[in-house]
């Protein structure tokens, strides 16, 4: 502990400063650092009297040191269980030092789980630090934060009542967002997570923070802002900054709390003004800053009632008693009452955020007549329409029991009318406003359904002049459908703008222009909503709200001029008649305005009181909740005509295999039954994410530490990882009986390694257990007994009878769940030393090994179903069960293998299990030879000159300034360093050497991307740079190992695919002066000589010989490479990404493709023109090829499928695959019903598109390829609660297939793009099972984990957010050499016009000379002026839109800002990054079907151009290459390239499955 003395707790304070360079906000106010003196001045004094100071510490810290020290016997599992337990120190310093970093003066620590209390241990708001002394208990970790949890973990230490707090500051303010400091006399603590308990305190504080730093912004010029604002200006920029917060219910709440602190705002920008730079904004004496003040502190006497506007009568005496109040010295007991004030006032807030909007009435709603309303609308029609409309039931799914509305899909609604069950129009009205469990009226609806665009109508233009959306939306691009009965409709409003919204149970849509017909029917609707917001504006008016009784408004309105579009009637009673019948929407539209006078004023109670008089009927208003029965959709269109699919739907055409393991388990089970842990991947820190794909990934600055405190707060039910796997204990209940029961049978037949008898057979307890049987035993961690299989049996020099077992596992306790076959266990690696006394049985356990291959399949499916027979009857005699094995699970490897049979049972005292667990602890043995010139370190074999990478985080002076990545960019990630070892340095005197403590010299290698940004935007990402550098580093820094060449000594890379670890250098660099120079002839660089690419040696061999004999050997190595390709079927083959990329890695030739949708069938023709494209059902496919080879008896299939069978040509029949043909089968099954992002993800179209995993494995099972590879997305491994994976293993296990399984993203294998995706690989049991690709970029993703049983976890592949051997891609990289082109730019082929820069491009150009497809999709005219108004920097997107009107070439005026965006941002994540621009330094969103700015990925626009991204830019960003086409309209282009595998990552698993099938010769 040595460390704790460099601390200088008396170190003076000084200015701090973040992460990020900015300075933080010294403390304006004088008051407080009199404060601050006087309780110094007050400790000083007593201590100069000789008094003792008291260290007030809380009582629960003080309690502590009254503990005597105990001796403790702990076991085993509770030292587990205490490892997990955050490490406790009483001394700040002390804590302080154990997390220690590179101080440079003053230490700065974060702090989480944290509470501010007194002395008594109470929690206190951090206000009351200016009146009592406070102390601090939380966890304290280092500044720097750490993508390793398990490191961060380890540096974290808590200290309970520590301090006193001397300040505590804010700073953020150039960034944007708060953040929060502490500071005690030992060090500065930021704030980055509270406890539960202290939340509501630091709510608060945090939301004042957040102000301050949102009026910063506002009036900042450095920031964007703009000083000369009105005070009402400042407000409302600060309101709609704030809106999305959870803190607040509405604008008028932010308003107020904003002026409530107006002088805890002024206070903290005017000290601002002490540390500001020459150019920063100068905030003393803004006249908006003065006002925000003086309306703060007339709120304060007025007793909270917050308004702006002109002084009324009385007021100006209010301001001298104002002036003269607080120009004399507060005393501490007006402080406290001050924050105690504040405190209720927040409280108050709160309740009313709770409360929520609500009517006069939360229980029930009065009900309307249509009599009585009927004056108001035209006489009876009925709906009519000849077009072809869709089921609603068909579009969205509706076999879900319960829903909270605020999830159904949204959309809105063009064209459309509303009509009850006779098909006659009518009005909306009479429909509740709130679901009510009684409503005898149904009203159903038609119209065009699209996507939402976020327009809304304009109250203040005629209604058949207006639209709601683009200029055209009666011919609305969208899907013509009728709906199911409507549940509840509302009204929401802002501006001149109003949404009208109806809610069925399938999902929400809101209003756009209703149809011609229907026209009539709205009119009375809008005028009543006109009315009730003229009424709102007249009590606005008001100065005091309740001088208006109903009366007195009905009156008022009486008066409004004709020409007024309020206007109802000269006649009162007229009026009143109009308020009182279309009451229901009047007071909705007072439930939901903020101000709570006017929700509560005279009108309203008059009102209801005037509705309840008139109307006799109530209907109780039941809770939000959407039940589902399975109902057919009653709406009269239904019966009218036949119901138009969006697609052919098709029932899967399956196997009986595939049909009676699916159909098995749907007939025992539901999802919902499933108690167990769904197996999908770990949602990790803040994962609101698989939006994540196209949300970026983003998280709040403090969402490391957040994780660090939950992951500390919930440590008992963290997962577990890998590595902390124990063999299960004995459980060592008393057994009734002696060591008698257990004796040898017959003689040793030899010996251990230990000189240990070896045995064949035992009797235990009566029964015979022989070597290669199975055992049961009883086991503390499972319910119940654990199976073992015997290896060997010997006895030990005490005489104990002892056998070595492996443990095999229950498919239950597998990834599989309950989806595996109960009769079914797998061998592990769990393996262990038992005494035979403890077996409980013997076990009956089939090792089975059935043929492999297409021609036994017959025969291995009448043996299965003999055996299932044989098993029921023994079932029904209750005889015990028998057991089958034939996979060996390795769940650290996320696979089952093949058994090792020639290792199994062999009785010789050897393990293979042991075997492998020892070559485990070999790797992990670090050694150093005798000369110290060479080490082994994890396996690998490092000596002088080697090159090594080298973890970034050892190079902290070339870091970034900062390591908070976000979603969507990965500036700040480093890849590793590159370094030659030049001395290895082992310390003298030690016996044993280790990692920890050896040391190697090595020479730093720099990277273009260490000089500049555009430098490694020019320069390839293979190249380093030579230099004088060298560093002491210990072992421990070192990440791998890999090699410097000769540029002419490269290994081939015709692709934009990295997958080996060499690089070139032929310069040197000077960090010191910036200086590049070719490398010097006197610098002897040792490069690397290994040759790590066959095409290499073959291409110096080629020099040697003649050409002509090269040119034949080159032939002839093409034919047998073409050969050694695998011949494959791509099913569901899309435009062909998948094909692509295994094609270009070497190891498959699609001879076959399969897909449904014409154009990008057509795409795939085009580029894959070998192939024989189907473009087909795939059910109806692979009913054709089982009728082509006889077996209709094992297709299970609809008629539907039959008969189109029937109907393909000779031709095609002729071309389809036969079993025996197809080495290896890939694809995709359609992914939009397990894809988060999918806006219609409850589809019956996508539910029988989930069927479509049951065709897919159908033709493994018929064809039994060697390999068969799934893509889908990463929520394949959650969908249909885990259900839908656990089946998908189970079906290929139970072929036989060896399974391995996993979640990657193609980020980190050189794609500028976010995309995870699952995939699961499976190799017949005579083949090798590929391994995973090794990630080779950085790219911000944490470890992408599925959760298998017991709570264990899996990852495929490492994180590689902390290092890799290559940087990340940029969008700069990808689309930086692309021409520009304008919004709907529709020329197919241009010339590039310039040069391609980056190594990137020059890879996909390949040696294209014309750019195709390089098209845009067309914006509308309102949605081009929000693009042009998108400041073209990076994160830009809808929240820096000016908030102000734009008039359309119409002559329409309307909101900028789409109104329901500021409206439903809480609900919706802020509505991040729509209308968002790219980052030119940081990387795509996941690519998607259809680009739009309101869609689900909305950050689609160019860095610098007003316009969508390009066709070709996308197909870019996913790594297609530039020769790679696309086919149909710019839709179908989208869609193909949106759907598709990027090829770069089938490129990296297409490796793999090449060095699997190598190894293999």
């Amino acid at each position: 502990m040595g460390s704790v003395a460099l601390l200088d707790s008396n170190s003076p304070s000084g200015m701090k400063k973040n992460k990020k360079g900015k300075n933080k906000s010294a403390k304006s106010s004088t008051k407080k650092e009199m404060e601050t003196d006087k309780k110094v001045q007050k400790r000083n004094s007593a201590q100069e009297n000789g008094e003792p100071v008291p260290s007030k510490r809380p009582k629960r810290a003080a309690a502590c040191t009254d503990f005597k020290e105990k001796a403790v016997c702990i076991s085993e599992k509770d030292s587990v269980v205490e490892t997990k337990k955050d490490m406790v120190v009483e001394d700040e310093i002390l804590a302080v030092a154990l997390t220690c970093e590179k101080d440079d003066g003053r230490p700065n620590r974060r702090l989480t789980d944290f509470v501010l209390h007194n002395s008594e241990g109470l929690p206190q708001p951090f206000e009351m630090l200016e009146v009592i002394d406070m102390f601090i208990t939380g966890l304290i970790l280092p500044l720097e934060e750490n993508s390793d949890k398990e490191k961060v973990k380890e540096k974290s230490v808590r200290c309970e009542g520590f301090g006193h707090v001397e300040s505590w500051d804010i700073s953020g303010y150039e960034d944007g967002c708060p953040v929060i400091w502490l500071s005690t006399d030992v060090a500065d603590y930021t704030c980055c997570k509270p406890s539960g308990s202290y939340k509501k305190y630091y709510e608060h504080f945090f939301e004042k923070a957040r102000a301050c730093v949102e009026v910063y912004k506002k009036l900042s010029k450095p920031s964007g802002g703009n000083p000369d604002l009105s005070l009402d200006e400042l407000l409302a920029g600060v309101v709609r900054s704030i809106s999305g917060s959870k803190s607040f219910s509405r604008g008028a709440s932010i308003r107020d709390f904003v002026i409530s602190q107006g002088e805890f705002i002024y206070n903290q920008l005017i000290g601002l003004d002490a540390t500001s730079r020459v150019n920063d904004q100068v905030f003393a004496g803004l006249p908006v800053l003065t006002a925000l003040k003086d309306e703060s502190n007339i709120a304060l006497f007025s007793g909270g009632a917050l308004t702006i506007g002109k002084k009324g009568e009385g007021e100006s005496k209010l301001d001298e008693t104002y002036s003269s109040t607080f120009t004399a010295e507060e005393d501490e007991d007006a402080k406290l009452a001050k924050l105690l004030q504040e405190e209720e006032y927040w409280k108050s807030m709160k309740q009313k955020r709770n409360q929520g909007s609500a009517s006069m009435s939360n229980k029930f709603y009065i009900k309307i007549n249509e009599d009585e309303i009927a004056n108001d609308y035209p006489l009876p029609a009925y709906y009519k329409n000849s077009n072809e409309e869709t089921d609603e039931l068909v579009v969205f799914e509706s076999d879900f029991d319960v829903c909270d509305p605020e999830e159904l899909p949204r959309s809105v609604l063009h064209n459309w009318s509303f009509y009850n069950s006779d098909s006659r129009l009518i009005s909306l009205e009479l429909l509740p406003m709130k679901p009510c469990a009684d409503i005898d009226v149904t009203i159903f609806g038609s119209g065009v359904m699209t996507a939402d665009d976020g327009i809304g109508f304009c109250l203040d233009n005629d209604l058949s002049q207006s639209t709601s959306g683009s200029s055209s939306v009666l011919n609305a691009d969208g899907i013509p459908i009728f709906l199911s009965a409507i549940k509840e409709w509302m009204i929401e409003f802002g501006s001149s703008m109003i949404f009208i919204s109806i809610r069925t149970d399938m999902a929400w849509y809101r209003l756009g222009k209703p149809s011609k017909q229907y026209l009539p029917w709205y009119e009375p609707v809008l005028k009543t909503a006109r009315v009730a917001i003229s009424i709102i504006t007249l009590l606005k008016e008001q100065t005091r709200v309740s001088r208006l009784s109903f009366n007195d408004v009905i009156k008022r309105v009486s008066e409004f001029k004709k020409d007024n579009r309020a206007f109802i009637s000269s006649d009162p009673a007229a009026v009143e008649r109009y308020i009182v019948v279309h009451g229901q929407i009047i007071l909705q539209l007072f439930a939901e305005f903020p101000d709570e006078k006017i929700k509560k004023c005279a009108f309203v109670v008059g009102l209801a009181n005037k509705m309840e008089e008139r109307h006799h009927t109530k209907w109780l208003v039941k809770k939000k909740k959407v039940v589902h029965k399975n109902e057919p959709n009653l709406n009269p269109r239904a019966a009218m005509m036949p119901i138009a699919s969006i697609r052919k739907a098709m029932q899967a055409t399956t196997t009986r295999l595939i049909n009676r393991i699916w159909g098995e388990y749907y007939s025992n089970y539901s999802p919902e039954d499933s108690k167990e842990e769904t197996n999908c991947e770990v949602k990790d820190e803040d994962e609101n994410e698989e939006q994540e794909e196209n949300e970026d990934d983003d998280g709040d600055a403090n969402a490391n530490a957040e994780a660090e405190a939950d992951a500390n707060a919930n440590a008992e039910d963290k997962p577990i990882p890998m590595e902390t796997q124990k063999s299960p204990s004995v459980s060592k209940q008393p057994r009734q009986c002696s060591t008698e029961e257990v004796s040898w049978d017959g003689e040793p037949v030899s010996k251990t390694s230990s000189d240990k008898p070896l045995y064949k057979r035992a009797i235990v307890h009566g029964e015979v257990v022989v070597v290669g049987s199975a055992v049961s035993v009883e086991v503390d961690l499972y319910e119940l007994p654990a199976i073992y299989f015997v290896e060997y049996m010997f006895e030990t020099s005490k005489g104990r009878k002892m056998f070595h077992g492996r443990m095999m596992q229950r498919g239950s306790e597998t990834v599989l769940g309950n989806a595996a076959n109960e009769r079914e266990v797998f061998l592990t690696n769990n393996c262990g030393d038992f005494e035979l006394e403890d077996v409980k049985q013997t076990v009956v356990v089939d090792i089975r090994l059935r043929p492999w291959g297409y021609q036994h399949r017959k025969d291995n499916a009448n043996m299965d179903k003999l055996d299932r027979a044989e098993a029921e009857e023994r079932k029904r005699k209750g005889l015990p069960m028998e057991y089958y094995c034939k996979s060996l699970y390795w769940p650290e490897r996320g696979a089952f293998y093949t058994l090792p049979i020639d290792s199994l049972g062999l009785g010789s005292g050897c393990c293979h299990s042991c075997q492998v667990k020892d070559a485990g602890r070999a790797k992990e043995v670090f050694k150093v030879n005798s000369s110290n010139t060479g080490f082994v370190y994890k396996g690998t074999e490092y000596s002088l000159h080697d090159y090594v990478y080298v973890s970034p985080h050892q190079f902290t002076v070339e870091r970034a300034e900062t390591e908070n990545f976000k979603a969507g960019r990965n500036i700040g990630l480093k890849p590793y360093v590159v370094c030659q070892v030049l001395e290895i340095i082992v310390p003298k005197g030690q016996k044993k050497v280790c990692e920890e403590s050896t040391q190697v010299k090595v020479r730093r290698f720099f990277r273009p991307e260490d000089i500049s940004a555009e430098k490694a935007y020019s320069s390839d990402i293979r190249e380093v740079y030579y230099s004088e550098e060298t560093d002491i580093l210990f072992v421990e820094a070192i990440e791998g190992k890999c090699e410097v060449r000769k540029k002419n000594d490269l290994p081939a890379c015709n692709s934009a695919v990295i997958f080996h670890h060499v690089f070139f250098c032929d310069r040197i660099y000077d960090p010191s002066n910036g200086s590049l120079k070719q490398l010097p002839a006197q610098v002897k660089l040792r490069y690397s000589t290994g040759i790590v690419d066959n095409e290499i040696a073959y291409q110096k061999k080629k020099g040697k010989g003649k050409q002509e004999e090269s040119e034949l050997e080159v032939e002839k190595q093409q034919e047998a490479y073409q050969e050694n390709r695998l011949a494959t079927l791509d099913i569901f083959a899309g435009c062909g990404g998948l094909s692509e990329g295994l094609h270009q890695s070497g190891v498959s030739l699609t001879k076959w493709a399969i897909e449904y949708e014409e154009p990008a069938g057509d795409a795939f023709k085009l580029n894959h023109p070998e192939s024989l494209v189907f473009i087909k059902n795939c059910n109806v496919i692979l009913r054709a090829i089982m009728e082509k080879c006889g077996d209709v008896d094992d297709c299970i299939s609809t008629s539907e499928a039959a008969e189109f069978a029937a109907s393909l040509d000779e031709k095609e029949i002729n071309d389809l695959p036969l079993p025996g043909q197809v080495d290896f089968i890939n694809g995709g099954p359609p992914c939009q019903g397990f894809s988060g992002m999918n806006r219609f993800n409850h589809s019956t179209w996508s539910k029988v598109q989930c069927e479509m995993i049951l065709a897919f494995l159908s033709f493994a099972d018929y064809f039994r390829p060697r390999y068969f590879l799934l893509e889908n997305v990463r929520n394949f491994v959650s969908f249909n609660k885990g259900q839908t994976f656990k089946l998908t293993l189970a079906s290929l296990l139970e072929m036989g297939y060896q399974v391995r399984f996993g979640i990657l993203e193609a980020g980190a294998y050189g794609v500028s793009q976010s995309r995870k995706r699952a995939f699961i690989w499976a190799a017949s049991p005579e083949e090798t099972l590929p391994e995973w690709p090794e990630p080779m970029h950085v790219f911000a993703v944490p470890e992408l984990k599925v959760t298998l049983s017991h709570n264990l976890q899996y990852a495929a592949v490492r994180s590689t957010a902390s290092g890799a051997p290559f940087r990340a891609i940029t969008v700069r990289d990808t689309i930086g050499d692309l021409p520009a082109v304008g919004n709907g730019a529709s020329k197919t082929n241009l010339e590039y016009q310039s040069e391609a820069v980056s190594w990137f491009q020059k890879k996909i150009r390949g040696n294209m000379a014309v750019l195709t497809d390089h098209i845009s999709k067309e914006m509308n005219e309102l949605n081009l002026i929000r693009c042009q108004k998108i400041p073209k920097r990076p994160g830009a997107d809808w929240h820096d839109l000016p908030d102000e009107k734009v008039k359309l070439s119409t002559g329409q005026l309307v909101d900028l800002i789409p109104w329901c965006l500021p409206n439903t941002a809480k609900r919706h994540n802020q509505w991040k990054g729509l209308f968002g621009r790219l980052d030119w330094e940081g990387n795509f969103p996941t690519s998607i079907t259809d680009p739009q700015p309101m869609g689900k990925v909305g950050m689609c626009f160019h860095p610098e151009q007003d316009r969508i991204l390009t066709v070709r830019e996308c197909a870019r960003s996913q790594g297609f290459p530039d020769i790679y086409k696309f086919a149909g309209n710019i839709q179908h282009k989208h869609r193909q390239i949106g759907n598709a595998v990027p090829p770069p990552l089938a490129f990296a698993l297409g490796r793999k499955l090449k060095e699997a099938l190598d190894s293999k010769k």
